[in-house]
């Protein structure tokens, strides 16, 4: 290649390498896997934290039981929000969650719903006639053999004597969010999500709430994993339970933990 070439080449290269590139786009943010029905919270807090000048969290969103298998799987996260404390419990007992860094972020309730389209009168009491108000349709909910919102699901059932009613009549999803969008399509005639998803979907109605005795507390825990290396993961972490967060979450419907 021609000499005047290959010093033009140079220039332009040492032109570029002395460009200053803006902090913002030399820095990822922090992986943050975080429960299904986290998305619009989570994603209106991972904003409000960009609009600080930060760089944005990047949100992976899944059923609890997925993202801590994902966990304990090497997956190379900075924060993990559970929609339980058994997931939560269960990377903590493995070595994965730094010491120090959990806390209880926000809780929720559990509703039972049924498509905007064709809403449906029940009385969540014990003994309410599920099994009937479903006809020849189903129930849709999350797996109760992993997923939080199904265990919790399963527990208010059986705690209201109607569980064996419905255990073979179930439309089973593998998150909440899962189980929302079988109500909303009209393939499940009832479902039972949280009722922030409830809240996010214009195309289903609450029938009503289970009796918070009915089953534990949902409690949704945060934690820095002990694999994370972002600058910025503990102070995010700490905006999520700050006041600013909370109300963040709070207007999605979480309550304080």
């Amino acid at each position: 290649m021609p000499k005047p070439i290959l010093r033009a080449l140079a220039s332009i290269a040492l032109f570029l390498h002395m460009v200053p590139v803006p902090a913002m786009a030399q820095q990822r943010g922090p992986l943050v896997l975080a429960a299904a029905s986290m998305q619009e919270a989570m994603g209106a807090a991972a904003d409000a934290w960009a609009a600080q000048r930060h760089a944005r969290p990047v949100l992976s969103f899944a059923a609890s039981s997925a993202l801590a298998r994902q966990i304990r799987g090497g997956a190379p996260a900075d924060l993990f929000v559970s929609a339980d404390e058994d997931w939560m419990d269960d990377v903590e007992r493995a070595g994965f969650v730094q010491r120090g860094s959990r806390a209880d972020m926000a809780g929720n309730r559990l509703v039972l719903i049924a498509p905007a389209r064709a809403p449906l009168k029940l009385r969540i009491a014990r003994g309410m006639p599920i099994a009937r108000a479903l006809g020849d349709s189903r129930l849709a909910m999350a797996n109760p053999d992993s997923v939080p919102a199904g265990k919790y699901g399963k527990a208010a059932l059986g705690a209201l004597g109607v569980w064996p009613g419905v255990a073979n009549r179930l439309a089973l999803g593998d998150n909440v969010r899962s189980a929302l969008t079988l109500v909303e399509r009209g393939e499940a005639r009832l479902g039972i999500v949280y009722a922030t998803d409830a809240r996010a979907s214009k195309a289903v109605l609450v029938v009503g709430a289970f009796p918070a005795g009915s089953h534990a507390p949902i409690r949704y825990p945060l934690a820095r994993l002990r694999a994370s290396r972002n600058p910025d993961a503990e102070g995010f972490r700490r905006f999520l339970l700050s006041r600013a967060g909370q109300n963040i979450l709070a207007r999605y419907g979480f309550s304080r933990p």
